[in-house]
């Protein structure tokens, strides 16, 4: 298998909100994600050719993969939509999906902001539900659990502490506002279905 590469996204730094040091910061962890995900790919691949796929060993290695491969992928989505500087094109496919899904940009923002600033470790996302194009935001406890089956994430928004404690220590609320001036919203429109 060929191994996951961490992506650069040094081209965030300077962004309005998010000092250098807390993007450098979440960079050395997002690329800890990348080099777990590798060797825990290598580790499970040699128990698997070594007979030990029934193992209790494997079973939890395979289980933590979840975790770092999610915990990968979801600050690639995070860092890629993120150093925009223009606001949403409302009369877009993605504005006219907000306004089928919950009345309007005004309305999903109002959500989006409430389910970010809820107590708690994890994510605010906006997926697609590929079945019917709905939209809908969910709260994402940890990397490998509670994402919503046959949905497209579409914008990502990091809550852990990581993401902004550096910066605005418990004030979560300031964070996403900084967030929400640096959406690259034609990354997340390319991501619609």
């Amino acid at each position: 298998m060929t191994a996951y590469q961490a992506k650069d996204f040094q081209k965030l730094i300077g962004m309005e909100g998010f000092s250098e040091t807390l993007l450098k910061n979440h960079f050395t962890l997002y690329e800890g994600y990348v080099k777990n995900t590798n060797a825990l790919t290598e580790l499970l691949s040699k128990m698997n050719q070594d007979g030990k796929g029934a193992s209790p060993e494997y079973a939890e290695t395979k289980r933590r993969l979840g975790w770092e491969f999610n915990g990968m992928r979801l600050h690639e989505y995070y860092f890629e939509n993120l150093g925009g500087k223009n606001q949403l094109n409302q009369e877009g496919k993605l504005g006219a999906a907000m306004r089928k899904s919950f009345g309007g940009y005004d309305q999903w923002l109002q959500d989006f902001k409430a389910t970010g600033a809820m107590r708690g470790i994890g994510w605010a996302i906006l997926y697609q539900d590929l079945t019917n194009g709905a939209l809908q935001n969910f709260w994402i406890n940890e990397h490998d659990t509670g994402h919503p089956s046959g949905c497209q994430p579409l914008l990502i928004m990091d809550v852990f502490e990581h993401a902004f404690l550096t910066d605005y220590g418990l004030k979560r609320a300031d964070y996403i506002a900084s967030f929400f001036k640096n959406v690259n919203w034609d990354v997340v429109e390319q991501r619609l279905k």
